[in-house]
């Protein structure tokens, strides 16, 4: 039987390595700003509160709310025409899915990034249709680590609190279990793993393969 009967991912970081795309949008934005560059590493690890959080990072506590606004329309427009230039599947991710679909899991997306430019992502990366729903920062008056996304998910797939699991790569994703009252899944290869640390989730993989094999079994047995 499996351990979970809803998985709700994560996507930057836990579904797709977005790190390039992120990295050359944030610095786009602050080319458009008037400012330099920053490293990857750097912009990358303002990723996971949404979009206008991580414009505000990327331009400084000196910036002003007129500034801020101008950089996010520049950066969502950037990233939203650059969202796959070099954005791909996490080794192992489209083999978990289809096998987590195969065994009847339902699944889903629960992202702080923009609803639409996720789907898009999804879609373009052929994975949309293995999820029952995604959700993104701009689908509820709260992003995550608020349970609203979690709620909702629950809700319309009719699934319970005690077999959800939430899977992502950062506290912000077992934050958001935690408050949502759901079990936790941590990837270590994301964006931002260093942070599971403080919030440690109820478990810990390398691997998408890895969470597969626990809900449903090894291959060849589940």
């Amino acid at each position: 039987m499996n351990r979970v009967d809803l998985l709700v991912f994560d996507l930057d970081g836990t579904l797709i390595d977005s790190r390039r795309d992120l990295a050359n949008a944030g610095n786009a934005a602050r080319g458009h700003m008037g400012m330099p560059p920053l490293e990857d590493e750097r912009v990358c690890s303002y990723v996971g509160n949404g979009a206008p959080v991580l414009v505000r990072r990327l331009l400084g506590a000196e910036a002003t709310e007129a500034q801020v606004q101008e950089a996010l329309e520049f950066f969502i427009e950037y990233y939203g025409e650059h969202k796959l230039d070099y954005t791909t599947l996490y080794p192992g991710v489209r083999e978990a899915l289809d096998r987590l679909r195969d065994a009847g899991v339902r699944m889903a997306v629960l992202t702080n990034k923009p609803v639409r430019i996720s789907r898009a992502i999804l879609d373009g990366l052929g994975v949309g249709g293995h999820f029952r729903q995604v959700y993104g920062g701009n689908s509820f008056d709260f992003k995550k680590p608020h349970p609203i996304g979690i709620d909702t998910l629950i809700a319309e797939c009719g699934a319970s609190r005690e077999r959800t699991m939430m899977v992502g790569d950062s506290s912000v994703d077992i934050q958001t279990a935690r408050n949502a009252h759901v079990k936790s899944c941590g990837v270590t290869y994301g964006l931002q793993p260093e942070t599971l640390e403080a919030v440690p989730p109820d478990l810990l993989v390398d691997r998408m393969e890895d969470l597969a094999e626990w809900v449903i079994g090894p291959v060849g047995r589940g």
